[in-house]
C-alpha cells in the first residue's frame, strides 16, 4: 500500500464538498503518545488498513477531552445530552489509496445515547463509562473515568501552556495530531468504512501532566508497563463538522 505523501496529508485539511451530518466542539484536549512496534500494531488492524509510521515506529495515543455542543444537522443542542466527555485509545493508519487517518481501539463516553448512536451508525467501539472532569482554579484540568464493568479509575491532571500554535508540517507532532479521517469496521458485514471530519488546524500547546493513567491502554491490549509517554501536548478547542461514512 502506498505511504501517504506530504501533499496527501495536507489535502485532508480541505473540507469535503458535501453537507455535514453532525456538529461538535472539542475542548480541553490532551494527547499522550507512545511509540510501538509497527508489526505488533499491524496485527491488530482489519484487512484494508496499514499502520502509519513515523521514523519507522507506530504510535498509540490516549486522548481525553470534552465534547460540547454536539448536535445533528438541522437540530439544536439539547441540555444534558449535547455536552459529555470522551477518552479514546487510537493508532494511526492509512488505506490502500494512501489516505491517512485514525483507527480507534476504544472510545469511552459518559453519555449512553452517544454510545448507542456511535456504535449503531458509525461502527465505532464506544464504551459506556462513568466520567467526571473539572477545570481547576489554577487553569488545569482534572479528568477521571471508569469503564462500566471495570473497577479501576483512570485519573489525569494536566495544565496546558499559554502559548499555542499549529504543528509544523512534517514534524512528529503534525503526524500525530493532524488527522481528519477516521476508519471503522462493521464486523457483522466485514466492511471497512471511512469518515471525514473538518476543523481548523489544532493550536498546539505544551502541557504538564503530573498525573496520568494507562489503564485504558492496557484494556486495549497496549499496556505501557509504566513507560512514560514519549509525546505529550494539549490543543485549543475546535469546532468540528462530521461527515457521512463511505465504504472503502
Amino acid at each position: 500500500m502506498p505511504i501517504p505523501t506530504e501533499p496527501q496529508r495536507l489535502a485532508e485539511r480541505v473540507r469535503p464538498a458535501r453537507g455535514a451530518v453532525m456538529y461538535q466542539r472539542w475542548a480541553e484536549l490532551l494527547f499522550l503518545h507512545w511509540s510501538w512496534d509497527a508489526a505488533a500494531v499491524q496485527r491488530t488492524l482489519p484487512r484494508g488498513l496499514t499502520v502509519d509510521t513515523f521514523d519507522g515506529r507506530a504510535w498509540i495515543g490516549l486522548v481525553p477531552f470534552f465534547m460540547r455542543k454536539v448536535r445533528p444537522r438541522f437540530c439544536p443542542t439539547v441540555p444534558l445530552l449535547s455536552d459529555f466527555l470522551e477518552l479514546n485509545v487510537r493508532t494511526y493508519v492509512h488505506d490502500a489509496a494512501g489516505r491517512p487517518g485514525v483507527w480507534f481501539y476504544s472510545l469511552d463516553c459518559n453519555q449512553w445515547l452517544a454510545v448507542k448512536i456511535a456504535r449503531g451508525f458509525f461502527h465505532l467501539r464506544y464504551e459506556h463509562a462513568t466520567m467526571r472532569a473539572r477545570r481547576l482554579a489554577d487553569g488545569g484540568v482534572e479528568y477521571c473515568a471508569v469503564r462500566h464493568g471495570d473497577e479501576r479509575e483512570s485519573r489525569f491532571l494536566y495544565h496546558a501552556g499559554s502559548e499555542a500554535k499549529p504543528a509544523p508540517v512534517g514534524s512528529r507532532e503534525f503526524f500525530l495530531v493532524e488527522r481528519y479521517r477516521l476508519f471503522a469496521h462493521d464486523d457483522r458485514r466485514d466492511a471497512l468504512w471511512s469518515g471525514r471530519v473538518a476543523h481548523a488546524p489544532y493550536e498546539i500547546a505544551p502541557v504538564e501532566v503530573p498525573i496520568w493513567d494507562g489503564r485504558m491502554l492496557a484494556l486495549a491490549g497496549f499496556d505501557p508497563s509504566g513507560r512514560q509517554p514519549e509525546h505529550v501536548c494539549a490543543a485549543r478547542a475546535v469546532d468540528v463538522e462530521i461527515f457521512p461514512l463511505e465504504r472503502v
